[in-house]
């Protein structure tokens, strides 16, 4: 499948839930991690971009887009740390 399918579905899928709200509390709580993930996902897509002139690449998977989305710019950082240091 396309990315920009895939982009353009869970695009419109957040927005469907932004503007009509989940109905009850599970739904609620998997929408917010939903959108959580995917700002996880776009710092790290932002880090990697900035970062490759200055050799900083952490992989976009489900465990790091889910450090930083939950955790946000601190979680990147440390996404960073551990990557330069550890690994």
């Amino acid at each position: 499948m396309e990315p920009i399918v895939v982009i353009s579905v869970l695009g419109g899928l957040i927005i469907l839930l932004l503007f009509s709200g989940a109905p009850f509390k599970p739904a609620r709580f998997v929408g917010q991690a939903a959108i959580k993930l995917l700002i996880g996902a776009l710092f790290l897509f932002f880090l990697n971009v900035a970062g490759n002139h200055y050799g900083i690449h952490v992989p976009i998977n489900f465990a790091t887009s889910a450090v930083s989305g939950f955790l946000g710019i601190p979680g990147l950082l440390a996404l960073v740390a551990i990557q330069h240091w550890i690994i």
